[in-house]
Order: structure tokens, then C-alpha cells, then sequence
């Protein structure tokens, strides 16, 4: 089974950054799509971004396009999410999730999820 770990979340001003990492182990990420999602409370789970295993395109919540970046690094079985200019409106717990598929698909698609990591953007 491949595990997932998130790390790198906290409490950050507006306008502020933050890393995300989510590092896998079990396997290796090559195979793997792997997403970023993240749900705030009373509302529902949304794809934030994600990066295909065929050829390392990326996708991008609008709302997050120009503020975030999504990457990843095989050699470290990792996947970050590089996180500018915050908005209190993302606020959230962010989880990372991975599929052994070429693209990215919607989170019914991921049957591997990390634990989340909660990301506070508040003055």
C-alpha cells in the first residue's frame, strides 16, 4: 500500500506563503498521478491542483491560478505545493492523494490519501 504524508501546514498571514510536501512511501511516485485537494468546514471537498504521471502537465483550481504552484520531485518521492499570496479563503485542511494513472482525475479516482495538513491564513 502506498502511504502518503503531508507536512508543512501552519498559520501564516494574508499575502503570506507557505510549502506544502507530501512524500510518499510503499513506492515510487513515476507511475503515479497525484493531487491536492482541500476542504474547509461546511464546505465541500474541491480540486486545488494536480500533476499527471505521463508527462508532468499540471491543473489548477481558478482561484488559485498565479498563486500556486504544484511540483514534483521523483528522486524524493515527493510532491510539493508551493502556496503565495495567501487568502484567508484558503483556508483549509489540505490533503495530497495519489492514483497509479496517467492523468489526473476528479478525488473518486484517488484510492490513496494522506492525512491532511492544516493550512490557517488569518491577521
Amino acid at each position: 500500500q502506498l502511504q502518503l504524508v503531508e507536512s508543512g501546514g501552519g498559520l501564516v498571514q494574508p499575502g503570506g506563503s507557505l510549502r506544502l510536501s507530501c512524500t510518499s512511501s510503499g513506492d515510487t511516485l513515476d507511475y503515479y498521478a497525484v493531487g491536492w485537494f482541500r476542504q474547509a468546514p461546511g464546505k465541500e471537498r474541491e480540486g486545488v491542483a494536480c500533476i499527471a504521471s505521463i508527462d508532468g502537465s499540471t491543473d489548477y483550481l481558478d482561484s488559485v491560478k498565479g498563486r500556486f504552484t504544484i511540483s514534483r520531485d521523483i528522486a524524493k518521492n515527493t510532491v510539493y505545493l508551493q502556496m503565495n499570496s495567501l487568502k484567508p479563503e484558503d483556508t483549509s485542511i489540505y490533503y495530497c492523494a495519489a492514483q497509479m494513472y496517467y492523468y489526473c482525475t476528479g478525488a473518486d479516482g484517488y484510492p490513496y490519501w494522506g492525512q491532511g495538513t492544516q493550512v490557517t491564513v488569518s491577521s
